[in-house]
């Protein structure tokens, strides 16, 4: 299944399953009686599959016309007292883009500028789609570039406007904000891995036994 391991396929089998149960790699080597360094590589190699899937997945976004939801949120350091949001320092912006009722998408962003995030929309987003955002200035333009644009003004107390509002990708910020704070502590050079892994968790948090044998295919080929 995975060259050169030294545990058994159904024993990588169960060492998967507990990573996608969420157990940490502390629990998964006390119930399996395998050493932590051992998880920890496995828990490593499922993560940087899973990143693999994700740009496989998001893909199929600009497939077909569809109804998206794009925001930004800011992970990483402590908050800076009177700073927060796009105005927080220390912090690793990341964009998101959500096909209602499918996936979401996140990526890692130099900044929340008009340059960074347009030219994703518009790799992922099929024009002439309906695309929501809130009131930041970046998501001006979407209309000249193809788009159907309806927008809430937080600042204006507005959240929802019929079908217009941003809830569900704010919904996933929560998620992915309560699953690092318990991490703890992560290294810069694996964010990506654990924000990926937030991704793929949303995405499959009710098929999880369709997520063990996505990877379980695919971890027989390498």
């Amino acid at each position: 299944m995975i060259k050169y391991s030294k545990l058994t396929p159904q024993k990588i089998r169960e060492v998967l399953k507990l990573f996608l149960w969420d157990f940490t790699a502390t629990q998964t080597s006390v119930l399996l009686e395998i050493s932590r360094n051992t998880i920890n590589r496995y828990y490593a190699i499922f993560r940087e599959e899973i990143v693999r899937i994700s740009i496989e997945e998001s893909s199929k976004f600009w497939k077909e016309f569809w109804e998206f939801e794009v925001d930004e949120s800011y992970f990483g350091a402590r908050r800076v007292r009177g700073k927060r949001g796009r105005w927080a320092a220390w912090k690793n912006p990341v964009f998101g883009l959500l096909k209602r009722n499918w996936n979401v998408y996140v990526s890692i962003v130099p900044d929340c500028s008009k340059d960074s995030l347009m030219p994703i929309i518009q790799w992922k987003v099929l024009e002439w789609s309906t695309v929501n955002s809130d009131g930041w200035t970046s998501y001006d333009g979407l209309i000249l570039n193809g788009y159907e644009h309806y927008r809430v003004f937080h600042s204006h107390n507005e959240f929802a406007r019929w079908k217009s509002h941003v809830n569900r990708i704010e919904a996933f910020w929560s998620f992915a904000k309560r699953r690092m704070t318990k991490l703890n502590w992560i290294k810069s050079d694996k964010f990506h891995l654990h924000l990926k892994e937030c991704e793929f968790r949303y995405n499959y948090r009710n098929k999880k036994e369709v997520a063990l044998q996505l990877l379980l295919k695919r971890l027989k080929n390498l």
